[in-house]
């Protein structure tokens, strides 16, 4: 599948899950919800791996990788994201989640050596002057509390803590491990994470057998985790983080686009504007040719032994 395929199958995908969340909160914690999210999801490329006779066999230090992988990715970014919800708007949340694409040019710079084009860096630009326009309606209805700037700061560690989580499958990829199987042992471990903390927190692991619940579920598993995640992370790998991490804007404006054609949502003059300057920025990022800059480190290593050496401060603390 070539570069343009796979990101509009991520941007898609992702754009429509808004809808399939909201099935999802209610009577089953988020937490819980995820865990059966990404358990199943990695049984599933488990068995699809098993059926292509792929290997699911890795050295620990690659399972290192995995792990840090479920962490970031799949684990912490997703409940943090979730929880922020709780004390701000979605507008709120898409802005905040859609800096990543800032955070990908820097920590692809810091732990790769990828130059950021200027065209990367204009259309980014765009694409942010676009989010505001697109959500200053509600922006303005906001008032800003305590509570506000602290699900705020959730939101942005939540992003921050995905970009992270890009670099990790960047690296991967760096050393040639093949897309499903690392997704199917990151999201095993972020499962087991986020199973973890749910427990730790006292969350019951109930189950709503509704058929809004069940189709939903089934829906984020296997396309928004198994297609979405498959297609995005191979584009990353392709393109590089900076480029890619420029569909969480896109996100938002396929969101209100259904929601336009679905739910009546009124198509306004800031709609028009904000998704004009979305949409100039993507044009910008993805044109652009990418520059990579020699690291002092092989860029797999230096990932890597940022891994490998918070293991061992872990067994440290331990």
């Amino acid at each position: 599948m070539n570069n343009t395929s796979l990101y509009a199958l991520a941007v898609l995908i992702w754009g429509s899950t808004w809808f399939a969340i909201e099935f999802q909160l209610g009577v089953v914690a988020p937490e819980v919800s995820l865990v059966y999210r990404y358990g199943a999801a990695s049984l599933l490329l488990f068995a699809w791996s098993k059926y292509r006779g792929h290997s699911l066999r890795f050295p620990l230090r690659n399972h290192v990788a995995f792990f840090f992988l479920g962490l970031l990715l799949f684990g912490v970014n997703y409940i943090l994201s979730y929880r922020s919800m709780f004390y701000i708007t979605s507008a709120l949340a898409a802005i905040a989640f859609s800096s990543m694409v800032w955070m990908n040019i820097i920590n692809a710079r810091l732990f790769f050596g990828i130059k950021a084009g200027r065209g990367v860096l204009f259309g980014a630009l765009l694409g942010a002057i676009g989010m505001f326009y697109l959500f200053a309606p509600q922006i303005r209805e906001v008032s800003f509390s305590d509570t506000v700037f602290f699900g705020s700061f959730i939101a942005v560690l939540a992003a921050f803590i995905a970009s992270l989580g890009n670099m990790v499958s960047q690296a991967t990829q760096k050393e040639k491990l093949p897309v499903v199987q690392t997704n199917a042992w990151g999201m095993f471990y972020g499962s087991l994470i986020i199973a973890a903390i749910a427990l730790y927190n006292g969350e019951e692991f109930n189950f709503e057998w509704t058929t809004g619940y069940v189709v939903s579920l089934a829906y984020l598993t296997v396309f928004g985790s198994i297609v979405a995640f498959g297609a995005y992370l191979t584009l990353l790998g392709r393109i590089g983080a900076p480029k890619a991490g420029y569909a969480t804007i896109m996100f938002p404006v396929v969101a209100l686009i259904l929601s336009a054609l679905f739910e009546g949502l009124e198509i306004d003059a800031t709609i028009i504007i904000g998704t004009s300057f979305v949409l100039a920025g993507n044009v910008f990022v993805l044109k652009t040719r990418r520059t990579d800059v020699t690291p002092t480190k092989a860029p797999s290593e230096r990932m890597l032994a940022t891994t490998d050496g918070y293991a061992q401060f872990q067994q440290c603390r331990d």
